[in-house]
């Protein structure tokens, strides 16, 4: 017998200087300019993740749904995402994908999937849709499903390589197995190679899209998990110069989901507030955080700098004061911070302080508007106060 399930996801959280791993049904990375990375600890649970790096640059979601199509029995459900040291390229790439990593938004090299499986011309733009010669598998079998296993077995160990070159394998032997793209996806997520990825994922969401259309067996496993393929596909679109297709996949995976799921609003509230719509980016933060009260988690930060976008000073002020206590070394919380010291309190004094406060490396950045727009997309309001404090300190940018 056979069964499928996500799995596990995980929120990467700052607790006493080091960022830890909890566990809950699903898996979301919160980029951020907190801090460039951290290293996180291993859990004793049988969900835990192996030792890994989470590196916060962007302040925006992006996620990983990890699919096990596997036996009933196997409830080992991990998702490291870390290189191994056991990888002979690792040393070589290690400085180049962390910068990759970091701004996730780089141009780099692909996995070529040119000659991987015969394709045709896909239902979207850059994917590799299969000729429908046979029914879509959403299970592996015999030698693939060995393969698929190795696969996550590999990265349960963190040899990311090693598992992309078995999914590689995989969709090979099985062109039409949609686990097997988005599995490789992911993998190409964690490696840095965003335009591939986005490849991998819309291939498995083409699959999955054929196989839901195709007319149901009694006893034949479907693809039930389509919002999951579109919150990857989504939040990886979001950190790749695709805020418009981004926000397309995640209102596609909000109705599919049918109820309020924390992780796909804090993702939609992201992508809305990539293309402007700000009111709605509030809305969703607002609901995500009623989801999540009983801890401040980072995405707060960005309900709070919308708030302020939108006008909703007291509430902006009130969201920040949490996030301050929560994480009060963290620059762009300082930065932020700062600003509404300016804007809500009208302490400029205050605001120059706390500004002062952000190490001067770090600090130059947020001198910058080019970093402000492009690399932790602040919205006009705050970059505006942020431009008062900094000339204020004799930091403003150059005329």
């Amino acid at each position: 017998t056979t069964s499928s399930y996500p799995i596990a996801m995980i929120i990467c959280r700052w607790q006493q200087g080091k960022i830890m791993m909890k566990p809950i049904l699903f898996f979301a990375l919160f980029f951020s300019s907190f801090s460039d990375a951290f290293t996180l600890s291993p859990s004793s649970s049988k969900h835990a993740i192996t030792s890994t790096a989470c590196a916060y640059k962007q302040s925006s979601g992006l996620l990983f749904a990890h699919h096990a199509k596997n036996d009933e029995n196997d409830d080992t459900i991990m998702l490291p995402l870390h290189e191994s040291s056991n990888s002979s390229n690792s040393s070589n790439n290690k400085a180049g994908r962390r910068r990759v990593l970091s701004s996730l938004a780089a141009s780099v090299m692909s996995v070529v999937l040119s000659g991987v499986v015969p394709g045709i011309v896909g239902a979207e733009e850059g994917s590799v849709l299969l000729a429908p010669s046979s029914p879509v598998d959403v299970i592996a079998t015999g030698d693939a499903k060995k393969l698929f296993n190795e696969g996550r077995a590999l990265e349960m160990q963190g040899n990311i390589y090693a598992a992309q070159r078995i999914y590689t394998k995989v969709t090979k032997i099985v062109p039409r197995f949609i686990y097997g793209w988005s599995n490789l996806g992911n993998t190409q997520v964690v490696l840095g190679e965003l335009t591939t990825a986005e490849e991998s994922y819309t291939t498995a969401i083409n699959l999955c899209n054929e196989n839901l259309k195709e007319e149901a067996q009694f006893g034949v496993r479907r693809c039930d998990d389509l919002y999951l393929l579109l919150l990857n596909r989504g939040s990886l679109r979001m950190n790749n110069g695709m805020p418009k297709e981004a926000l397309q996949d995640l209102e596609k995976a909000d109705a599919l989901r049918a109820r309020p799921d924390a992780i796909i609003l804090q993702n939609r509230a992201r992508a809305r507030e990539l293309n402007g719509f700000y009111s709605g980016a509030d809305r969703d933060y607002t609901t995500a955080i009623s989801m999540t009260a009983n801890e401040v988690n980072p995405f707060w930060l960005r309900s709070s700098i919308v708030k302020y976008q939108i006008g909703d000073k007291n509430g902006a002020m009130d969201l920040m004061k949490r996030v301050e206590n929560r994480f009060p070394e963290a620059p762009e919380v300082r930065a932020a911070y700062a600003c509404l010291l300016l804007g809500v309190k009208g302490d400029q004094e205050a605001a120059q302080r706390k500004f002062l406060e952000i190490p001067d490396r770090q600090r130059k950045n947020f001198s910058d508007e080019s970093y402000l727009r492009s690399v932790i997309s602040w919205p006009p309001a705050m970059i505006e106060t942020l431009s008062v404090v900094t000339k204020a300190v004799g930091e403003g940018p150059s005329p």
